[in-house]
C-alpha cells in the first residue's frame, strides 16, 4: 500500500524559508514521480514542483522557479521541498502527490494525474 506524509509546515515571515518534507512508503521499485501542489483559500489545487525519482528530473512552476528546490534524499523515499523568499501567496496547504505514469510535464503538474495523495501540510506566510 502506497503511503505519502507530509511534514515541515509551519508560519514563517514574508522573505523567510521552510522545507518541506515527504515520505513515500509502498512502491515496489525506486522510478515514480513525485509531485507538491498548493491549495490556497479559495483556490484550485496547483502544482508547484514535479520530480521523477528515476533520474531526478525536475520542473517547477513559473511562480515558484528559482525560488522552490525539489530533491530526493534517504534512497528516494524522502522527497523535500526548499522553500525560499516566501511571499503571502505561497500560503496554503501543501500536499505531495505521487504516481507511477510518467506523462507530459505540463500534465505532471495536473492533480487529476496523481493516484496517491497525503494528507497535506499547512504553511502560513504572514509577519
Amino acid at each position: 500500500q502506497v503511503q505519502l506524509v507530509e511534514s515541515g509546515g509551519g508560519t514563517v515571515q514574508p522573505g523567510g524559508s521552510l522545507r518541506l518534507s515527504c515520505t513515500v512508503s509502498g512502491f515496489p521499485n525506486n522510478k515514480y514521480i513525485v509531485a507538491w501542489f498548493r491549495q490556497s483559500p479559495g483556490k484550485q489545487r496547483a502544482g508547484v514542483a514535479v520530480i521523477y525519482t528515476g533520474n531526478g528530473m525536475t520542473r517547477y512552476a513559473d511562480s515558484v522557479n528559482g525560488r522552490f528546490t525539489i530533491s530526493q534524499a534517504n534512497a528516494n523515499s524522502k522527497l523535500d521541498l526548499q522553500m525560499n523568499s516566501l511571499t503571502p501567496e505561497d500560503a496554503g496547504m501543501y500536499y505531495c502527490a505521487a504516481t507511477t505514469y510518467f506523462a507530459a510535464w505540463t500534465i505532471m503538474f495536473r492533480p487529476s494525474h496523481y493516484t496517491y495523495w497525503g494528507q497535506g501540510t499547512q504553511v502560513i506566510v504572514s509577519l
